[in-house]
């Protein structure tokens, strides 16, 4: 779909000039750039590639004169990666799930589905199970029974849904993402080695030989409004109690959250994040790709943890943190610093050692 250049900036709450009724059909990098793409050169950087491409129009940083560019409009945004947000929503046509229930989707007589939902081929829903109005359901999706979807929720192909669990509004999952499916809870007769492990801290005791007992969970999986979950994520319901993620978050691909975590409001986790058991994440945390947080413990609002830090212990809202195990950023990185130098320190000790020990043959 076409849209001129005034259209898209009213839409961005943006500046443009030039002809504002020129039409674009799409957007690209500067170099890329056809006669009907709006081009992204939003940094005095990319202001090169505009001369490679054939771009007619661009969205530009402040201050740069289009005219010279050699444009015939332009859009000025007080904020690059923010106005991505909006243009990419304008362009985006979305997958194409055709409206109405597909003709092979096999849906429980006692399931409901809400008012201009799209179902489509190959979906099971499962018996009292709810979707929302204007829902849209991609091919191969199986929704357990009593599960709850709300309205105006994107499910792509195969993704998962498990018994009881409950979704907000404006739900997205991306392909493969599995919820609501049993968490690791196994327990032996006998006290483990594991167990041994947690109270003396190293120190493996001859445990004996035994196998072990699934704890079934009871419990399911409980979602917020305005989440995103990514493409192969994993949520585990919970033992006695729901798994619980709070509106607004957004998960990556690969993502873990094990069984009885709970997440607040608005956090963001990059990739292979993984979560273990019953540890209770604050409001807004930022957890970087393969970052770590170990069981039974608490992450405050507001934490930010660099890709690949492993939390094993509590933290305190508001901090920045780094590292294996997690400390302060700064301290992280001074850290670091320090090992870069100890090859040169290990140089100038056997320097020093060799001095002293002339010196003592001087003696």
């Amino acid at each position: 779909m076409a849209y001129t250049i005034r259209e898209i900036a009213e839409q961005l709450g943006a500046r443009a000039e030039g002809d504002l009724n020129l039409e674009i059909d799409c957007a690209a990098e500067p170099s890329d750039a056809g006669p009907s793409a709006l081009a992204l050169a939003m940094d005095p950087k990319y202001g090169e590639g505009l001369a490679k491409g054939r771009a007619r129009a661009a969205i530009l940083w402040e201050g740069a004169d289009w005219r010279a560019l050699g444009l015939e409009a332009a859009i000025y945004v007080p904020r690059a990666r923010y106005a991505m947000s909006g243009l990419t929503r304008m362009l985006d046509a979305g997958p194409e799930i055709a409206p109405g229930i597909h003709s092979t989707a096999v849906i429980d007589e006692s399931a409901s589905v809400g008012a201009g939902a799209a179902i489509g081929p190959f979906v099971v829903i499962g018996p009292r199970a709810k979707i929302g109005a204007n829902a849209r359901i991609a091919s191969h999706v199986s929704i357990a029974e009593d599960a709850v979807i709300g309205d105006d929720a994107l499910l792509m192909q195969g993704v998962r849904i498990g018994a009881r669990v409950v979704i907000g509004a404006r739900f997205i999952a991306q392909p493969g993402a599995v919820l609501g499916a049993d968490g690791l809870s196994f327990v032996t007769p006998e006290k483990s080695a594991v167990e041994s492990v947690r109270e003396n801290m190293g120190q493996v005791s001859k445990a004996a030989k035994q196998s072990w007992t699934r704890i079934h969970s009871l419990g399911s999986v409980r979602i917020g409004d305005d989440v995103e979950i990514g493409a192969n994520a994993a949520i585990d319901r919970g033992t006695i109690r729901d798994t619980r993620i709070g509106s607004g978050c957004k998960i990556d691909n690969l993502v873990h959250l094990a069984h009885n975590v709970v997440v607040g409001e608005d956090c963001l986790f990059a990739a292979q994040v993984g979560i273990a058991g019953s540890t209770t994440v604050g409001n807004r945390v930022v957890l970087g790709g393969q970052c770590g947080v170990a069981d039974n413990i608490f992450i405050g609002d507001d934490v930010i943890g660099g890709g690949s830090t492993k939390f094993l212990s509590n933290v305190p809202s508001g901090r920045a943190m780094m590292g294996y195990p997690a400390i302060k950023m700064e301290a992280n990185i001074e850290q670091y610093k320090g090992l870069r130098r100890l090859p040169r320190l290990f140089a100038q000790v056997a320097e020093l050692q060799k001095a002293v020990s002339k010196l003592g043959q001087k003696d």
